[in-house]
């Protein structure tokens, strides 16, 4: 990304102003990509998309396409036509402009891939004027392009991420009848996966999804169904399953150890993925949360999110390396599955640890293998295996 970055700005293809009217001025099509935040009630915060709008209302003076890249509630564009129509009518000025929705799907850690590589593209426009802009905006890149009305392409992005969540939310509540009946979630979803109708995408059990995107979006979702009092019930115990995940596996951590008070325990993974130093709504901060509330002794590992977590939860002891981490800890629990941390060597860790209970929330380790150990080990959904079986 910083070698691209520096031959974009070395070429002239990439400029960078300190006045947002100047940048108004010279282009034809304007982005809108700020962030849409959780307000207290679950809605999208537009305050930040709202004053781009107005700035670009405020200060253009000849005809602009006006894409919102931002995640946004249906029915945002209305909003967003108005606020630069309003604009545009303080000034005593009568300007053309096209608004478009052109929401983004890119992942944390392959953003760059995903942008130059889009399995698809959306683009919500109203006029054909618009809808040759963005043809020939994205000519050079090979992937199907669907053009729909600017809500429809609002709803898409909304729609896409809530699947997605769903998926996951799914899997893992029925792990949780099958760590209780001793069936192994992982081959459930490896049977379900190769059928071409389900996928084997987002069914992997674990401790729950977390990010920018999921958690944010589904409750702007339920906000907007809320409003329209249209109760999305499916969506609603994707989040209460999302919710509970953590506090489900805890107790299992808690009962395989009697109790967690004056426990030392090694906390793997900070991130809520690997390849980002991402923290919000991660799993380790409600993990970290609980250990807490029970009298544990915490050591915490993670290659990018350290300094994040350490300005929420300075008091805990944070270390570089995993078998840092491990050293005489009485259990170790995998919350994010880093290769730094899949590829631990378990064999040396089982000498430096206090006791050998490994409770692996991402279901990344071999379980068989670390039973030959002589390990305690438990994942999400999967028969617990300890050297007495």
């Amino acid at each position: 990304m910083e070698e691209l970055l520096k031959k974009l700005i070395a070429n002239g293809n990439l400029l960078f102003f300190h006045q947002i009217e100047e940048v108004i001025d010279q282009c034809e099509i304007l982005f809108i990509t700020v962030g849409t935040p959780s307000l207290p009630n679950g809605e999208a915060d537009l305050s930040y998309v709202e004053e781009a709008a107005r700035q670009i209302g405020r200060w253009m003076n000849e005809y602009k396409a006006i894409v919102i890249k931002s995640t946004v509630p249906v029915g945002t564009g209305d909003k967003i036509n108005k606020i630069i129509k309003s604009e545009l009518k303080k000034r005593n000025r009568e300007i053309s402009f096209d608004l478009i929705s052109n929401p983004e799907f890119l992942r944390e850690g392959k953003a760059l891939q995903d942008a130059l590589y889009p399995e698809r593209i959306v683009i919500g426009c109203e006029t054909e004027k618009a809808q040759k802009l963005m043809k020939d905006l994205y000519k050079e890149i090979n992937a199907p392009i669907l053009f729909t009305t600017i809500k429809d392409a609002e709803m898409i992005k909304y729609a896409s991420n809530a699947f997605l969540a769903t998926k996951i939310s799914f899997i893992n509540e029925l792990a949780r009848l099958c760590d209780k009946i001793g069936v192994n979630v992982i081959q459930v979803a490896k049977g379900m996966g190769l059928d071409s109708r389900i996928g084997p995408q987002f069914l992997q059990a674990g401790i729950g999804y977390g990010g920018s995107c999921f958690p944010k979006d589904i409750k702007a979702l339920l906000a907007l169904a809320s409003a329209e009092k249209i109760p999305l019930q499916i969506l609603q115990a994707v989040s209460d399953v999302n919710e509970t995940q953590v506090q489900w596996f805890m107790e299992k951590v808690k009962r395989a150890l009697g109790s967690l008070s004056g426990k030392r325990i090694a906390v793997l993974g900070l991130t809520f993925k690997p390849q980002t130093d991402d923290i919000r709504e991660a799993t380790s901060l409600k993990i970290i949360h609980y250990l807490i509330q029970n009298n544990s002794y915490i050591t915490a590992y993670d290659p990018q999110g350290t300094e994040h977590v350490k300005k929420i939860y300075p008091t805990i002891h944070y270390v570089k390396t995993p078998l840092e981490a491990l050293k005489e800890a009485d259990a170790v629990i995998i919350v994010t599955d880093w290769k730094e941390i899949i590829e631990i060597d378990w064999q040396k860790a089982k000498n430096i640890l206090s006791q050998p209970f490994v409770f692996d929330g991402r279901n990344c380790l071999n379980p068989s293998a670390m039973l030959k150990l002589g390990y305690h080990y438990e994942g999400v959904g999967t028969p617990s295996f300890d050297e007495s079986n």
